[in-house]
Order: C-alpha cells, then sequence, then structure tokens
C-alpha cells in the first residue's frame, strides 16, 4: 500500500491495530465457548475479556525475540489479563487465529468493494439516461461501425459492474470461513463447538473441512474476483481514454480550474485519471497469480502463503477500492460533447447506412452477393474520395442500384433513427425501465 493509492476506511482493516484486535476477539470468544464447555473456569474467560489487552509496539519487540508473531500476541495480552491467560489458547494452533482473522478482514473489505461498486452502478445509471438519445459512432477494430447512442454505452458498463457487484458477493461468501480446528485440523485438542461459537461471533461460517489452515481455493476465487472487476475498470477507462483523444474529442475527464496537463505544454489536458486506472487494473490483476499459487501447500499445511497474503490482501483491496472510488469519479464528471458526437457520425458521408442498404437491395430482389457489391464499390470511392462524396449521393448516381430502388427510397435509407428503434428496450432489459425514475 501507497498513501497516493490509499482511501482511508479500507487501509484501516489491514492497519496492525485492527489486525491484532481481531486476534483478541477470536480468542476471547474461544474462551467463553470453552467456558461453556467446562474446559477452562469462566472467570478466566470473563478476566480475558474485562483485562484483555495489546499494544503493537510491544508485540513488534516480544516477536524480534521469539520470531512468532502470535506468541508475541499471545504473551503481550498475558501481561494484562495475569494468571488467568494460561487458558488462552486452549487446544488451538496460530493458524486458527491468523486465517479466521484474514478472512474477517476479507470480508470487510469485500463489503467496502461493493458499496463503492453500488455507487459507481449509480453515476453510471444517471449519465446513461443523461445520454440515452445522444447519438453517436459505434466502432469495431477502432473504425467507423454504425451509429449508437452514448447512453448505450454507458449501459453497457452498468451491467457490466452489475455483475461485478454480484461476483464480489459471491467471492465475499466464499471467504466468509472460520477455522478452529487446532493443529492438522482434528479436533483432537478442542471441541467443533468452540469453531462454531466463534464463527457466529466473527459473522463467518464454520469451515467443512480446515487441515489447519483454510483451504486457498477460496482465496484464490476472490482474488480472481478482483482481477476481473479490476478488469471491466479497465475496460471503461480504455474507451474514456479513447474518446478524448485530440481527433476523437467525443468526451473527456473533467480538467478542474488549476489543474495543469504538461511540465512543458501549457495546452494540454490528458487523460490521466484513466490512464491511471488502466495501471491499478494491472497491478490488481497481477495479485491473483500468487493467490493461485497458494492453493498447492504441502500436505495439511506450510507456510509459503503467508508472506504472499501479507502483501496481496491488503495491496489487492487498497488498490481495487481506489480504482472504483476513482472510476465513479471520472464517470460522475465526464465531460460529453454530443454535437462533437454527431458531427463524428457524419464524418464518413454516410457509410454508416451501408448495411440498411444492402439489406434494402437484398428486399428488392437483388442477391447478397450483387448487393454487397454495388454497396461496397460506391462506399470505398467515398472511402478515398475523403468528403468529396456522400455515399447516398453516389448510389443514387449508380444505374444498377437506381434500376432496384428510387432516389427517394434510397434517401429514407439514411435515417439515424433506425439504428435508435431499439435504445428503450436495451434500457428496459439493463434497467428494468426506459425512463429514468431516480431523477
Amino acid at each position: 500500500m501507497i498513501p497516493r493509492y490509499t482511501r482511508p476506511a479500507m487501509a484501516a482493516i489491514w492497519e496492525p491495530k485492527t489486525k491484532f484486535q481481531i486476534w483478541f476477539e477470536i480468542e476471547a470468544h474461544a474462551c467463553d465457548a470453552q467456558a461453556e464447555l467446562g474446559v477452562i473456569p469462566k472467570a478466566a474467560a470473563e478476566a480475558v475479556w474485562a483485562r484483555g489487552a495489546f499494544e503493537v509496539e510491544r508485540i513488534d519487540a516480544i516477536e524480534a525475540e521469539v520470531k512468532h508473531d502470535v506468541i508475541a500476541f499471545l504473551t503481550n495480552l498475558a501481561e494484562h489479563v495475569g494468571d488467568e491467560a494460561r487458558f488462552v489458547h486452549q487446544g488451538m494452533t496460530s493458524s486458527d487465529v491468523l486465517d479466521t482473522c484474514f478472512n474477517v478482514q476479507l470480508v470487510r473489505a469485500a463489503d467496502l468493494l461493493i458499496a463503492q461498486t453500488e455507487a459507481l452502478l449509480q453515476a453510471l445509471r444517471r449519465r446513461a439516461f443523461e445520454h440515452k438519445d445522444t447519438v453517436c459512432i459505434g466502432r469495431s477494430h477502432g473504425i467507423h461501425a454504425e451509429p449508437t447512442t452514448f447512453g448505450l454505452k454507458l449501459a453497457q458498463a452498468y451491467a457490466e459492474f452489475e455483475r461485478a457487484r454480484d461476483r464480489l458477493k459471491l467471492a465475499r461468501e466464499e471467504v466468509a470461513t472460520c477455522a478452529i480446528s487446532g493443529a492438522v485440523g482434528t479436533f483432537a485438542n478442542i471441541d467443533p463447538a468452540v469453531e462454531a461459537h466463534v464463527a457466529a461471533k466473527m459473522g463467518l461460517k464454520p469451515e467443512p473441512v480446515s487441515t489447519q489452515v483454510i483451504p486457498r481455493d477460496r482465496h484464490a476465487q476472490f482474488f480472481a474476483t478482483l482481477g476481473v472487476v479490476a478488469s471491466s475498470v479497465e475496460r471503461l477507462a480504455t474507451e474514456v481514454r479513447h474518446l478524448q483523444r485530440t481527433e476523437v474529442g467525443e468526451a473527456e475527464e473533467y480538467f478542474s480550474p488549476g489543474q495543469k496537463g504538461s511540465s512543458a505544454m501549457p495546452h494540454k489536458r490528458n487523460p490521466v485519471l484513466t490512464e491511471n486506472l488502466t495501471g491499478l487494473a494491472r497491478m490488481v490483476r497481477g495479485y491473483a497469480l500468487p493467490a493461485m499459487e497458494n492453493v498447492a501447500l504441502w500436505h495439511e499445511r506450510d507456510i509459503s502463503h503467508s508472506s504472499v497474503e501479507r502483501m496481496v490482501g491488503p495491496d489487492a483491496t487498497v488498490t481495487l477500492d481506489f480504482a472504483l472510488a476513482r472510476l465513479t469519479q471520472v464517470i460522475d464528471k465526464l465531460v460529453v460533447y454530443p454535437g462533437v458526437m454527431a458531427e463524428t457520425v457524419e464524418k464518413l458521408g454516410g457509410l454508416v447506412h451501408s448495411q440498411r442498404v444492402l439489406l434494402a437491395l437484398t428486399q428488392k430482389g437483388v442477391s447478397r452477393e450483387d448487393a454487397y457489391r454495388l454497396v461496397q464499390r460506391n462506399a470505398m470511392t467515398v472511402w478515398q474520395s475523403r468528403g468529396e462524396h456522400t455515399l447516398l449521393e453516389l448510389l443514387q448516381q449508380d444505374a444498377e442500384v437506381t434500376a432496384r430502388m428510387s432516389r427517394d427510397e434510397l434517401a429514407g435509407l439514411f435515417d439515424l433513427g433506425y439504428h435508435t428503434a431499439h435504445v428503450d428496450t436495451i434500457f428496459e432489459r439493463v434497467f428494468g425501465t426506459a425512463r429514468d425514475h431516480m431523477a
């Protein structure tokens, strides 16, 4: 984590104080369960809650000597609890604390990511309805294809981030498990009821089989999901970056008063936010691979996964949290130029209507191959003339075409409304309505 790309709420989840507080709650809840079972005195469990405390600096100092973080924590805790501390950690192993804590942190992180995705969805919905009927060019291979609307572009993004939100919910559920099963996960020295109690108190469910560690396929899915969501962030960011290119100029990131675009060229207005999002998405995807490699631990456990998770846990969640918030800001303040979009649609002299002409000719009895030939030969002339001719003009002068269709019939095919006739249908599929009732 670096401060530049870190938001406080997500960072707080991964602070040492938060981690040790979760450790304390796991141990204290386990003591309660052990007391109910008669394994330890109830007075001991009460003492843990009443006098339990810790200091991060003291834990670090102890760990420097004993070289074991959980032992260092328990030693510091005992300094506060006193004699009753001998009943803490009964039958437990370090992974019971570490893995359960890690999953609590991931669940909390997922909650923040889901909430930020919801905020992004609200921004996308608002802007989609705002530009539902703003006609712009659709592109395939980066080349003008047929007209669409800018609202449809944003509706597509909305649908994608709805899936992202749902994936995050599933990822949250996947890691919301608890393991308090002792050495090699057999419950030999601790009753399964302790695990059930701790799980309920920490908002988790018991892991069906923990071999001293919670299986890392769960975490692999979690971080893979973050990578997929990050890819969706990059997809939308890339669209904005392209639209902001000088040669396109259909939309651009908000450029605030006093903002500077270049240290050398005062005229620059660069897509720095969406370029940043592209880079952040690469990082989040990069964290998925080591999480997948963590799945194959030796036998019941090793700790090759530990160093990985100490880094990818905070880094992946913090980075995606920041990226989602930044993308929300970009969409919320995105500057859109409908006039430029309209000019762009007409830039190729009506070529964007070529398919409609092709289909109309087939309806007049022309074979598809001949219809394609007739339209393409005129379209290529328009391409090469670079503005000297329009497709309609050339088609109306083509004897083979006019032998099948009148000039007026041809003119009627060059109507933008034809391409936007089903926008409401798509909006109803995405939003459940074609009108913005939230406005």
